[in-house]
């Protein structure tokens, strides 16, 4: 009896109805819309740093983190890396070294990052053949190696040219080798561009001595959304044999500045629903208001008070299931039209993002919880809407509201 009676009540006032869902609904379309697109970009944003050097998950010697030493390394063999190729989530896999060592040529020296890489895995992970900007890019069997052509620059450098490296092997033996430059790589970014050396992994296991050994297992995810348990779950597979690293944790930076973006954007978000809430209060209240006779009509005939109220939040509710309704039938189309035809960038920012070696676009992301945690917003704002009616409602003076003077509450 109660939802008939609500329902009919809604229609008493269609314009007023109406206008108070489509403005729930245009809140809802453009908060998923722009939390979906915010989303899409930070996950696209991710992906692409991490296929670029870090990886969305390092597994690596317990003590590596804080020492950064050869000497932290961890096995590579099969019998390790079992439970990542069990692992239903992960789909990449890439051993590496990670070292340094002083480069010199000539009459100049200067301190480098070493590189050893599976070159195949490592081209079809980050697509790094593409930065070759002269030369060749290397093979597995190599004893040759690329470096930066801001380093290349530094030392006077070209192809086919040797480079003297020199640093600490593994348990302190002496790494030093005379290698010949097979290719320059362009990197966009200065800090790897003036630094980084590239050779093959067992070229780099020579020089640093550590034999079947590495100091990293660089992984990739099938999901992002799944990454959290994905490290949980290697956790627990390796225990303390092992730890295991997410992108928040390997480019501490990036995480931040992800964070501070997606803290302005909620906020946005939520100054739009304030805006919207107060409309919807001023809708809810007005409704109260002018039905004071009707209430104490109602009491009088012998409804009961908390019947009455739960009248009022079933009205209410109606309006938020209506504009929900309306929301996600305007925005799921629109966001699946560009999750399959994602905005592409142009003029400068586009030429800036192609030179990373990234596609300038701006996905958006289609994920349940986006829509959930949109819809349970509505629904808290509605609930935040309705405390100050409910409490006019709860303390009507029926005498008043019989004689319907504004008064009555």
């Amino acid at each position: 009896m109660l939802l008939k009676l609500a329902w009919r009540n809604l229609w008493r006032q269609k314009r007023r109805t109406i206008l108070t869902a489509s403005a729930l609904a245009l809140a809802l379309a453009l908060s998923l819309f722009m939390r979906c697109l915010q989303e899409g970009t930070y996950a696209n944003n991710i992906e692409n740093a991490a296929r670029f050097y870090t990886g969305l998950i390092q597994i690596q010697h317990p003590e590596f983190s804080e020492s950064q030493s050869i000497d932290d390394l961890l096995p590579a063999s099969n019998a390790f890396i079992t439970p990542v190729r069990n692992h239903l989530n992960i789909n990449q896999i890439l051993p590496r070294i990670e070292s340094f060592a002083l480069a010199a040529a000539g009459e100049k020296s200067k301190g480098v990052m070493v590189l050893g890489v599976a070159p195949e895995k490592e081209d079809a992970y980050s697509g790094i053949a593409n930065k070759v900007s002269s030369g060749e890019f290397l093979r597995a069997d190599d004893d040759q190696l690329l470096i930066g052509e801001g380093l290349a620059k530094f030392f006077g450098l070209e192809v086919g040219d040797e480079l003297i490296l020199y640093g600490m092997g593994y348990r302190g033996q002496t790494a030093a080798g005379l290698y010949t430059i097979k290719g320059l790589l362009d990197f966009p970014m200065p800090q790897l561009d003036n630094q980084l050396v590239y050779m093959p992994l067992a070229l780099a296991q020579s020089l640093y001595s550590t034999e079947q050994q590495v100091t990293s297992w660089v992984l990739h995810t099938k999901d992002l959304a799944e990454l959290p348990q994905t490290v949980t779950d290697l956790t627990r597979e390796y225990g303390g044999q092992a730890q295991v690293r997410d992108w928040e944790d390997l480019s501490p930076e990036m995480s931040q500045q992800i964070v501070m973006d997606k803290v302005s954007g909620i906020i946005m978000m939520y100054l739009l629903y304030g805006v919207v809430g107060f409309g919807l209060f001023a809708t809810l209240l007005m409704m109260t208001l002018e039905r004071q006779r009707e209430f104490g009509v109602m009491l009088a005939t012998g409804l009961l008070r908390r019947k009455l109220i739960l009248l009022i939040c079933i009205e209410s509710l109606f309006i938020a299931i209506i504009g929900v309704v309306i929301g996600l039938l305007v925005a799921t189309p629109v966001l699946i039209w560009f999750y399959y035809n994602p905005i592409t960038l142009t003029g400068e920012v586009a030429e800036m993002i192609l030179e990373m070696g990234w596609e300038p676009v701006m996905p958006v992301m289609l994920a349940p919880w986006l829509f959930i945690d949109q819809v349970v917003t509505v629904l808290v704002l509605l609930a935040l809407c309705m405390l100050y009616p409910i409490w006019r409602i709860y303390r009507l003076d029926l005498v008043s509201a019989l004689k319907g003077g504004g008064y009555a509450g």
